[in-house]
C-alpha cells in the first residue's frame, strides 16, 4: 500500500505542477528549438569584424559585399528567431532560417569539409 500511496502523491504532483505551467511550456519549446539561431545571431553581432573578415578573405568578395553578406545572415536568423517567438508567420519564419542554414552551409564551406562533417556526425550522433 505504501507504494501506491507515493505513486499517487507523484501523480497528483506532475498533475499541479503541469497545470500551473502548462502555459509557459509552448514557449519554453520553442526557445529551446531556435536557440542556436539567437546564439549565432547575437555572436555575430559581437564578432561583426570578424566574421565580415573571414567572408571577405574565403570569398575574396570585398568589404562591402561580406558586409552585406554578414548583415543578412544576423538579420534573417534573428528576425526569424523573433518571428517563431511570437508565433507570427511561424512557416515563413523556419522557411527563412532554413535558407540561412543553406547558405552557412555555401559560405563557409562547410560542405566540402570532411573534418567539420565527421565532427557533426559525431556530436549529433552522441546526443542519441
Amino acid at each position: 500500500m505504501g507504494q501506491n500511496d507515493l505513486m499517487g502523491t507523484a501523480e497528483d504532483f506532475a498533475d499541479q505542477f503541469l497545470r500551473v505551467t502548462k502555459q509557459y511550456l509552448p514557449h519554453v519549446a520553442r526557445l529551446c528549438l531556435i536557440s542556436t539561431f539567437l546564439e549565432d545571431g547575437i555572436r555575430m553581432w559581437f564578432q561583426w569584424s570578424e566574421q565580415r573578415d573571414y567572408i571577405d578573405s574565403t570569398w575574396s568578395c570585398g568589404y562591402l559585399l561580406a558586409s552585406t553578406f554578414v548583415f543578412l545572415n544576423l538579420l534573417g536568423q534573428l528576425t526569424g528567431c523573433v518571428l517563431v517567438l511570437s508565433r507570427n508567420f511561424v512557416q515563413y519564419a523556419c522557411f527563412g532560417l532554413f535558407g540561412i542554414i543553406a547558405l552557412q552551409t555555401i559560405a563557409y564551406s562547410i560542405l566540402w569539409d570532411l573534418k567539420f562533417l565527421m565532427r557533426s556526425c559525431r556530436t549529433s550522433w552522441a546526443r542519441r
